[in-house]
């Protein structure tokens, strides 16, 4: 049976752990040409050999602009097209800062790789991205929530639920499909992180979620593959939520 993504050239920013990883292996399981930023090259190595596939990371921040530069610059000169993008690369506190609390740091810091580094990891893409190219971003359950203490990370992802709707208006008229993915709790580092210093947390998680569990990355990775494929060729501006049921319930 002929693979969903053979010959396709894919991008996933932040793919060196967590969701960004499982949704780079399965990307390249399904035959992708598959590239992954990150931040730390130790990490950005390992997951390149877990990938495998001929898989190339290129280290780099995807809120700063020189490094998103030569990301796409290796790809203009290894392929001269790019056909799926996936903006992955965020980050969210561990700790919880209520409104009286946040810093002009903090705003900067998420805003910065959240809203600015995801904007310009697709703006960047556009000329390399042809007629049936398909943009996912990752956004969050916390777009369309009010979790206590998380207002920045919350109204990041809010921007990237607009962002879809504005970017499918914009780039319709080029037959490029834009479409979110919407993870609720998924059991990775930064997830871990944001639970372990909160004792009975994942606990109540796992009480709002009627499927009963945390989810896993493939589940999201899943998602992704389907938002990014020709079977989700109607499907734009929309927003899949992978949270067990927790938003809808």
């Amino acid at each position: 049976m002929a693979k969903r993504f053979e010959g396709k050239v894919v991008v996933v920013t932040g793919g060196s752990e967590g969701i960004g990883l499982a949704t780079a292996k399965a990307f390249a399981g399904e035959g992708a040409h598959v590239y992954i930023t990150g931040r730390r090259q130790d990490r950005l190595d390992a997951a390149v050999a877990e990938i495998g596939a001929g898989a190339v990371g290129v280290q780099g921040d995807a809120s700063n602009l020189a490094d998103l530069d030569r990301l796409y610059d290796r790809i203009r000169s290894d392929h001269g097209k790019l056909d799926v993008v996936f903006a992955n690369a965020g980050i969210a506190d561990t700790g919880a800062k209520p409104l009286g609390e946040i810093g002009e740091d903090d705003f900067d810091r998420m805003f910065g790789l959240n809203v600015r580094g995801l904007l310009f990891s697709v703006q960047k893409a556009l000329p390399l991205l042809g007629a049936g190219a398909t943009i996912v971003l990752n956004g969050s359950v916390a777009g369309s929530k009010g979790f206590p203490g998380q207002s920045l990370y919350n109204a990041t992802k809010a921007t990237v639920r607009s962002f879809a709707r504005s970017w499918t208006a914009d780039l319709k008229d080029r037959g490029i499909r834009v479409n979110v993915v919407a993870p609720g709790a998924t059991e990775t580092r930064m997830m871990r992180d944001y639970l372990d210093v909160r004792p009975g947390v994942e606990e109540a998680f796992t009480q709002l979620v009627p499927l009963g569990r945390i989810g896993r990355p493939e589940e999201v990775a899943n998602a992704v593959l389907f938002l990014a494929s020709s079977e989700s060729a109607y499907i734009a501006g929309a927003e899949l939520t992978v949270d067990g049921g927790m938003v809808a319930v």
